[in-house]
């Protein structure tokens, strides 16, 4: 079989992320301090593929290319390819089948995580040289995803966002395809929301007798466009994490596995693990609790933190008695109580925001 390439997707506008994503691409959003784009950049890397393209969106784009660059130090090289509009899965493949040519490749959403890579699937693809294989996992909720039906163990019938699902069984945002998916994407017609719709085109291979084969996943996989899936993803990646202390404790310590990167400075500090301090963050009179990463040159001061992302730059201080948990804080952002009478809220808030006072 001629070598795999790659296709992410990373053109999406990240609606169910926003204010986050009005000013930043939602696949660069970090889990456990790691745009979550970088995840799937490495797993192909991980499973020997090479020639990776990026599908990009012009609003985005540059942000996405400053940040992956040409791959290098991935160990991969990157091409990107700009997708004008929205319009589909589908769509993106078609628009990117100048780069993917007649090779088979490997396609996946840029704000997906899956445990354990992609490498034996990869080999199962090589191996086994079915048309399609696509990577299923049971949801307590298929109405919201691309649902398939089996028989037999064979894929029979996909459909995108079904109201009565017959199954539970979801596509995850990873598949696998071989030339043949350019010339069904282009025999289907847009959807009722106006896209091409990658669940038609696998349709029409499995009308047209190509072999698509289904994949269940054992271990977790995230689509991580909400913050609850991202606090979720965010969960899983810290359990995976040893113990590294590279910034310095002052008067501080550490419990479980704690990551604390270079430049960071604790002061009178406690840190819970599984969390991640990024490089020159400070703690000052802090405690941060589990399942919590702070990004780089954040401060936490005189508060409490846990089961949270703050991405670069953002600052907590003075909560007194209360705990910030289960939030995700954006570049730069202030939190903090005013000491002074009366006691008052004051917010300086964006379209989209959600706040919640326990």
């Amino acid at each position: 079989m001629t070598e795999l390439k790659g296709l992410i997707l990373s053109g999406g506008k990240g609606t169910r992320l926003r204010p986050i994503t009005h000013t930043s691409a939602k696949q660069l959003v970090p889990v456990a301090n790691r745009p979550v784009l970088f995840y799937g950049i490495q797993a192909m890397a991980d499973a020997g593929i090479e020639e990776i393209g990026i599908i990009i969106a012009p609003e985005t784009g540059d942000e996405i290319r400053a940040a992956a660059g040409d791959g290098e130090r991935f160990g991969v090289r990157i091409t990107y390819i700009l997708q004008d509009e929205p319009a589909g899965l589908a769509h993106a493949v078609l628009t990117a089948e100048p780069f993917l040519r007649d090779s088979p490749f490997v396609m996946y959403l840029g704000d997906n995580l899956l445990q354990g890579g992609i490498g034996d699937l990869v080999h199962a693809f090589n191996e086994q040289r079915p048309d399609a294989l696509i990577l299923l996992t049971p949801v307590p909720d298929p109405e919201n995803y691309g649902v398939a039906e089996l028989r037999d163990g064979a894929v029979v019938r996909l459909v995108e966002k079904p109201p009565a699902p017959r199954t539970d069984l979801a596509l995850v945002g990873v598949y696998m395809f071989t030339a043949a998916i350019h010339g069904a994407a282009r025999a289907i017609k847009p959807s009722a929301r106006g896209e091409l719709e990658i669940t038609d085109a696998i349709q029409r291979l499995v009308d047209d007798g190509l072999r698509v084969d289904p994949h269940v996943v054992r271990g977790w996989w995230k689509d991580t466009g909400r913050l609850e899936d991202m606090l979720a993803a965010n969960r899983l990646v810290l359990d995976t994490i040893d113990t590294r202390i590279e910034g310095d404790l002052v008067d501080s310590q550490v419990d479980g596995r704690v990551i604390v990167e270079r430049g960071a400075r604790l002061e009178r500090s406690t840190v819970r693990g599984p969390a991640i301090i990024g490089a020159g963050a400070r703690l000052i009179d802090a405690y941060v609790g589990p399942y919590t990463a702070i990004g780089e040159e954040c401060v936490v001061s005189n508060a409490e933190v846990e089961h949270s992302i703050l991405l670069t730059g953002s600052e907590v201080r003075d909560l007194g008695d209360g705990r910030m948990e289960s939030s995700l804080l954006g570049r730069n952002v202030r939190i903090g109580r005013d000491g002074r009478q009366p006691r008052a809220y004051r917010f300086l808030v964006g379209d989209n925001s959600e706040i919640g006072i326990l």
